[in-house]
């Protein structure tokens, strides 16, 4: 899975709790602590889910959610909040929530919730990834190579997606083992060519090499213009 999860929350035991319990589910999730952190983020990258505190340091979560939304973005966002009051529910889904859960929660009930928001049919298009034949489906993690689908393992799912995100880019080692492994790169470890190295095996068994080394800089998956489909 390579679904990207940003979690604004101040808490620290509770965004503990959630990072770690949905980075264990494969979902990629970066945490913020307060309102302006939160708008920077959100302003600068792309994400497939929101999950909102409404107590926030320096912003508070609806002012959040409301800046967000004027900037006509459709990125599902859910609430998580304490404030359980039937005007706290309204005035929260009327600045533009999707989804509103009440403090404390079953995590179950919380990927159950989050599950739902990337299945809803207007998300599926910013949900999948595709380059030339090459296509990831974030809501179904699955993904395909021509139609033919492609037997991966959570990590080599996520460096795909990392590619498909960024096709025609150099990306260094650095960058991928913070992406796809939460980590700092220590320039020792070969985790990263062995991923990619079966990366490419399950990939070329549907067609030529994308994915290209590029010497002492990192890796780089190129369009396929100038190939046909098989």
């Amino acid at each position: 899975m390579s679904t990207r999860i940003l979690l604004v929350e101040d808490e620290p035991r509770i965004a503990d709790f959630i990072v770690r319990g949905l980075s264990e589910e494969g979902y990629i999730v970066e945490h913020e602590a307060d309102g302006p952190s939160a708008i920077r983020r959100l302003e600068t990258e792309v994400w497939d889910l929101v999950l909102l505190d409404w107590w926030l340091p320096g912003e508070e979560g609806l002012a959040v959610l409301e800046r967000f939304r004027s900037r006509n973005q459709q990125t599902p966002v859910l609430f998580l909040t304490a404030r359980d009051g039937v005007k706290e529910r309204v005035a929260g889904l009327d600045a533009g929530a999707d989804d509103y859960l009440c403090k404390p929660f079953a995590f179950e009930e919380l990927l159950a919730r989050i599950r739902a928001l990337l299945r809803r049919p207007d998300q599926r298009n910013g949900l999948v990834l595709e380059v030339g034949g090459i296509c990831a489906d974030l809501s179904t993690q699955r993904a395909t190579r021509y139609g033919a689908p492609l037997d991966l393992t959570a990590k080599e799912y996520s460096l795909l997606c990392l590619f498909l995100r960024h096709p025609d880019r150099v990306l260094s080692r650095t960058r991928i083992f913070d992406a796809v492994w939460g980590e700092q790169y220590d320039g020792l470890s070969n985790t990263i060519e062995v991923h990619v190295k079966e990366l490419r095996r399950k990939l070329e068994l549907y067609g030529p090499r994308v994915i290209q080394t590029r010497r002492g800089r990192g890796y780089i998956l190129e369009q396929e213009s100038q190939h046909a489909a098989p």
